[in-house]
């Protein structure tokens, strides 16, 4: 399985941005699809997962303003992420795992590279 993140960019305090997480290879057996993010400095923290027959789970940071979605016709993950802060910037990476990963980084055993969001105040 391969993932392949894109959609990040520059954006101003309260403003949005949409994540993309293509995948590609052996996808008919994922469950899990994941965001998780990096800030400067900071360890790799988890954001937000779905699961194939429905069902998501967010981190209490970014409960309300983001939302997680997949389009299994076009092999997609998205990450719509809504009234930004600066806390928000950070790389953001796509994982993908076959079983009912969650939050912890070392279930899923697929990973895209990371995508860039810079907040600016």
């Amino acid at each position: 399985v391969q993932l392949q993140a894109s959609g990040g960019g520059l954006v101003h305090s309260g403003g949005s941005l949409r994540l993309f997480c293509a995948a590609s290879g052996s996808i008919f057996s994922i469950n899990a699809m994941g965001w998780f993010r990096q800030a400067p400095g900071k360890e790799r923290e988890f954001v937000a997962t779905s699961w194939s027959k429905g069902g998501t789970y967010y981190a209490d940071s970014v409960k309300g303003r983001f939302t997680i979605s997949r389009d299994n016709t076009k092999n997609t993950l998205y990450l719509q992420m809504n009234s930004l802060k600066p806390g928000d910037t950070a790389a953001y990476y796509c994982a993908a795992d076959k079983s009912w990963a969650g939050v912890q980084m070392s279930a899923y055993d697929y990973w895209g590279q990371g995508t860039l969001v810079t907040v600016s105040s």
